[in-house]
């Protein structure tokens, strides 16, 4: 069990944490491209459908392409039966 230190916080990124910083960095970098659009139109509807054209687009890239390029699907789980001896589990420690 010493190993899910690693495995989770990989999960944690890759999960919904990570999409959720991504999302929030993305959106605070694209604060000046907002404030050009509210100016050049003159109104906070160009901002806002700005924010809801960025928010479908990375709807679209986290869930529904990400997973198309990278499937989950790693089968059945290991049974106890399956699982390594403690021999094999100690050959990789010094």
């Amino acid at each position: 069990m010493h190993h899910i230190g690693f495995l989770a916080g990989a999960a944690l990124l890759t999960g919904v944490v990570g999409n959720s910083v991504l999302y929030a960095a993305g959106l605070l970098l694209s604060i000046p491209m907002l404030n050009r659009l509210r100016k050049r139109f003159g109104t906070w509807k160009a901002p806002v459908i700005g924010v809801a054209v960025f928010s479908a687009l990375f709807a679209l890239s986290a869930f529904v392409i990400g997973p198309a390029f990278n499937p989950t699907d790693a089968g059945p789980a290991p049974t106890i039966e399956q699982a390594g001896t403690d021999a094999e589990h100690a050959g990789h420690h010094p």
